[in-house]
C-alpha cells in the first residue's frame, strides 16, 4: 500500500498575527509609527502634517494595497526591474545578406522523403465505425450483413 502524504494548502496566505492583520503590514504599521513620531518631534505641526500625510498614504498602500491578487511590493519591484531594463533591443547580425547567400549556395537542401501512401477508408467502413463508437459497441455490423 502507497504511503499517504499530506499536502500543504493555503501556502500563500500570510500569517495573521492581531485580527486581519498580517506580520507584514504590522511590520509597515510599526515602522511608519516610528517615523511618524520622529517627525513629530522634530518638525512643526504644519510641516509634521505636509510630510507625514503622503508617508502614511505609502505606508498603507504598501501594508494593504494588493494588485491581481498579489501584495503591492511586489508589483512596486516588478515595475523598478522593468524601468532598469534597456527599452531597446538589439539584433546583432553575424553574417551580411552576401555571406548568408553564399553559406546557402554552399550546402544544398535535400528534399524531404516522400512517406508510402495510407490507404483510404471507405466511407461505408467509416460509417460503421461511427456506429460501433456511438453506441458503446452494441451494433456489430456483421450482424446486420
Amino acid at each position: 500500500m502507497p504511503q499517504q502524504f499530506v499536502v500543504p494548502q493555503f501556502i500563500d496566505v500570510e500569517d495573521k498575527i492581531i485580527g486581519p492583520i498580517t506580520t507584514r503590514q504590522f511590520l509597515i504599521i510599526m515602522a511608519t509609527t516610528m517615523i511618524l513620531f520622529v517627525t513629530y518631534k522634530i518638525l512643526r505641526f504644519l510641516y509634521f502634517v505636509l510630510t507625514g500625510l503622503p508617508v502614511a498614504g505609502i505606508a498603507a498602500t504598501f501594508a494593504f494595497a494588493r494588485v491581481n491578487g498579489a501584495p503591492f511590493h511586489l508589483f512596486f519591484l516588478n515595475i523598478l526591474q522593468t524601468s532598469r531594463r534597456p527599452k531597446t533591443r538589439v539584433w546583432y547580425k553575424e553574417m551580411n545578406d552576401t555571406e548568408l547567400r553564399a553559406s546557402l549556395a554552399a550546402a544544398p537542401i535535400a528534399p524531404p522523403k516522400a512517406e508510402a501512401p495510407k490507404e483510404a477508408i471507405v466511407s461505408s467502413r467509416l460509417q460503421e465505425l461511427t456506429l460501433v463508437a456511438n453506441t458503446g459497441g452494441v451494433y456489430n455490423p456483421d450482424d446486420w450483413k
